[in-house]
């Protein structure tokens, strides 16, 4: 088995910074008691400005001035860390949150799937950039050694038992987990690296030491499994963005709506389904939520077309108070099948599958205004259709150029002499069980333009032709 781990040394203020519009504004991550207010982390454009994690919150005004704050929301970063063991089950069916601020995931069985580890580790940290976390990955044997290497190492890849026994033996002794009572006591007989330790009789070692050391030390060598519960994704999405201040304009929503759309866009790619229903919840202080529904005729995931469509019935809402909390919940999550693509596509880059523009359509326009046609048991050309829910089957289906594809709302008489007649009459002759009768000769036509259209003339009845629709 081989095992990734994902550490995230800035999960928290990552987690503050990919709600922002403006990361790269210098940013301030507080915590502590509230006499005592203490800089737990910050940015880089922070650091530009000379302060640093660890000062007090007065130190680093008295120091620099232009800087944001924004206090630890250990509610949000658990929300993080639930939406990246969603993503990560894309890759992996273990997936453990064992350790804080770290993934592990079993990578040995998927590398047939996606590809040797070198591909598969690129686009994990491609992946990972674009939710807005920064990453350490580690591979080894097993999944101790994996979290342990992560402490010194970004990118290390050990394959085998051996190969991880060797970087584990040059790690310094107080990145290695263990209690700190064990390191100090390590550290004071002069021993700094693994290997220094390992070379140590294990019976001198059980001796000294609480049995909790050596079961460490053996489970970062594989000698013992460790026990690990395994990530199972929930059948819901739910995702919760707290604004910095009140918003009252539908444009200064759009950024958080985005990264809520691509939290759920990962949470469907790891779960292997789509979303077919979801709501966007507008939270106000004193007055009740305004909710923006969104739904689809079939399922999608594709973060641009979701977010399309999400801002789309945003911006037809109306907002009765400024917001100051905005949540996207999702519980229709049926499968998802991705559309048959050649693999030679013609279509321009510019153009838009039918699908796609279709819940635009509906989106901007409202449910009712997008329809589809159907075709009927009627010869009668105004009554053979019927205007029907979209994705709805037809109940008939037509020949393709068999009838004309636009039909006009009344008969326009024809008074143009150089039309061209094509083909032989086509007889309909029908209605007279509901009052509608008629008894039609049908020819299909050509003008000078080379338009062709459908025309009738009634039995009986001399007369121009009457034109009825036109062919596409």
């Amino acid at each position: 088995m081989l095992w990734a781990c994902i550490l995230l040394p800035q999960l928290a203020l990552d987690t503050a910074l990919r709600t922002r519009a403006d990361p790269d504004l210098p940013l301030v991550l507080l915590g502590g008691p509230a006499q005592r207010r203490v800089v737990q982390a910050i940015n880089l454009a922070a650091a530009e400005l000379g302060l640093r994690a660890g000062q007090t919150l007065n130190a680093a005004r008295a120091l620099a001035d232009g800087f944001s704050c924004v206090e630890a929301d250990p509610a949000r970063i658990e929300q993080v860390e639930q939406l990246l063991a969603a993503w990560a089950y894309r890759y992996s069916a273990q997936v453990s949150r064992h350790y804080p601020r770290a993934l592990l995931m079993e990578v040995g069985s998927s590398l047939q799937l996606f590809g040797p580890w070198p591909v598969l580790e690129a686009r994990l940290r491609q992946e990972l950039t674009a939710l807005g976390l920064r990453h350490r990955i580690v591979l080894a044997c097993n999944p101790v050694a994996a979290r342990m290497l992560a402490n010194a190492h970004d990118g290390l890849a050990v394959l085998d038992q051996e190969d991880t026994r060797l970087a584990l033996a040059r790690m310094p002794i107080d990145r290695l987990g263990l209690p700190r009572e064990a390191a100090d006591a390590f550290a004071r007989m002069g021993l700094r690296h693994l290997a220094q330790v390992l070379a140590l009789p294990r019976d001198a070692l059980a001796r000294r030491f609480a049995a909790q050391v050596q079961l460490h030390l053996d489970q970062l060598l594989g000698l013992r499994s460790l026990g690990l519960t395994f990530y199972q994704p929930p059948d819901h999405f739910e995702a919760r963005l707290a604004l910095n201040f009140d918003v009252e304009s539908h444009q200064a929503l759009l950024f958080p709506l985005r990264r809520l759309v691509n939290d759920l866009a990962a949470f469907l790619a790891g779960r292997d389904c789509g979303v077919q229903r979801f709501a966007v919840h507008l939270e106000h202080g004193e007055h009740a939520d305004s909710v923006a529904m969104v739904g689809l005729l079939a399922a999608e995931r594709d973060p641009t077309v979701l977010f399309e469509l999400a801002r789309g019935r945003l911006e037809a809402l109306k907002i009765p108070a400024p917001v100051r909390n905005l949540c996207l919940r999702a519980d229709d999550l049926p499968p998802f099948v991705p559309r048959h693509q050649a693999l030679f596509d013609a279509r321009r880059q510019q153009s838009q599958p039918w699908e796609q523009l279709r819940e635009r359509l509906r989106a901007r326009l409202g449910d009712e205004a997008v329809r589809s046609l159907v075709a009927l048991a009627d010869h009668r050309p105004e009554h053979a259709w019927l205007a029907a829910d979209q994705g709805g089957a037809g109940i008939l289906q037509v020949a393709r150029g068999s009838r004309p594809g636009w039909l006009l709302s009344q008969p326009q008489p024809l008074t143009e002499q150089s039309l061209r007649l094509l083909g032989r009459a086509e007889r309909i002759e029908s209605g007279w069980w509901d009052g509608g009768d008629v008894r039609r000769d049908y020819y299909r036509i050509e003008t000078r333009e080379g338009l062709q259209g459908w025309a009738f003339r009634d039995l009986g009845e001399p007369g121009p032709l009457w034109l009825q629709g036109w062919f596409a």
